[in-house]
């Protein structure tokens, strides 16, 4: 996976990225609206998605959305269900065994907080899901987040720092950190 990210906007890396981006929207809208018995169609769309076969025994129900694809990397056995985002950009590691509950949002870049540099750069960190992780509905998991092996992630949960294995994360509350 690859360090923390700061990428110029208007440069040739983030125009790149936003070509790909464009050829993964494209994709992921064909793979939407296949039948859902389409098997050899999904992991026809998928390689080309991910730039590789599905691992064996992985089990993505769609709606399914990428931005980028080629940095989403799933181990076998795992489990995603309908209507997850993944923006993968600076990577995203899915050990085995990993099951995703719907609507769950992985999300690896964003902006600088100063408002000066807001529309000029993304940032950007990994994200780590270690083996065995049970990630609920709806929760958001945000850049650099890493997750230890076992834990469990509640519906809902915001988790915007490292989460240590064999323990249960739970809260959607925000928090004002700093005013300017």
């Amino acid at each position: 996976m690859s360090s923390d990210r700061f990428m110029r906007i208007h440069s040739p890396e983030f125009q790149a990225m936003a070509e790909r981006v464009l050829e993964v929207t494209e994709l992921t809208t064909r793979l939407n609206s296949l039948p859902f018995d389409d098997e050899a169609g999904k992991a026809e769309l998928f390689a080309q998605i991910l730039g590789r076969p599905l691992p064996a025994r992985v089990t993505i129900y769609p709606p399914f959305y990428t931005d980028h694809g080629l940095r989403l990397d799933i181990a076998e056995r795992v489990f995603i269900n309908q209507n997850c985002t993944f923006l993968d950009y600076a990577g995203i590691r899915l050990a085995e065994r990993v099951m995703i509950g719907p609507k769950v949002t992985f999300i690896t870049n964003g902006h600088p907080v100063d408002p000066g540099e807001r529309r000029l750069y993304l940032t950007g960190a990994p994200i780590d899901v270690a083996e065995n992780v049970w990630i609920g509905a709806g929760a958001t998991i945000l850049p650099g987040v890493s997750i230890g092996r076992d834990a469990v992630i509640a519906a809902g949960a915001v988790v915007a720092d490292d989460v240590p294995p064999a323990s249960l994360v739970t809260g959607p509350k925000a928090t004002v950190r700093r005013q300017w």
